[in-house]
């Protein structure tokens, strides 16, 4: 799998970025697995090296799969 860096800003958060990359809040769980080395924090701190995987068809995940906060 291909993966870009995006370097966090302040006040970014997993949902965030996840929407500027896939157009969608919803698809963290791409993220959360390429980045199991940073924590599921509310707001990332800035600066963090984060990989994003590049998705072909982002495709809509199963609600089961988001978590709960989101369901």
């Amino acid at each position: 799998m291909e993966f870009i860096e995006h370097i966090t800003r302040e006040g970014e958060r997993w949902d965030s970025i996840a929407h500027a990359y896939y157009g969608d809040a919803a698809m963290i769980s791409p993220l959360a697995e390429a980045n199991v080395h940073l924590r599921l924090l509310p707001v990332l701190p800035a600066g963090l090296p984060m990989r994003v995987p590049l998705i072909e068809d982002a495709e809509a995940i199963d609600a089961l799969d988001l978590p709960p906060w989101m369901r």
